[in-house]
């Protein structure tokens, strides 16, 4: 089925707020400080990268 002009499909990236990028990097360190010890390092990896990634783009926006 194909997607239509505008839906969340088409994807693009979802745009957020500098809250909402705040909120989730607040989350995002949550989850990284309470991963056990026999979690992938891979998992830990990726979600360190996600954090790094917001917040460089939150010292983008800011400057």
């Amino acid at each position: 089925m194909r997607a239509y002009e505008n839906q969340f499909s088409d994807n693009r990236p979802i745009r957020r707020s500098r809250d909402e990028k705040r909120r989730q990097l607040a989350e995002l360190r949550q989850v990284l400080a309470g991963m056990k010890p026999h979690v992938t390092p891979a998992l830990r990896a990726s979600i360190a990268a996600k954090i790094a990634a917001l917040e460089a783009e939150l010292r983008e926006q800011k400057g």
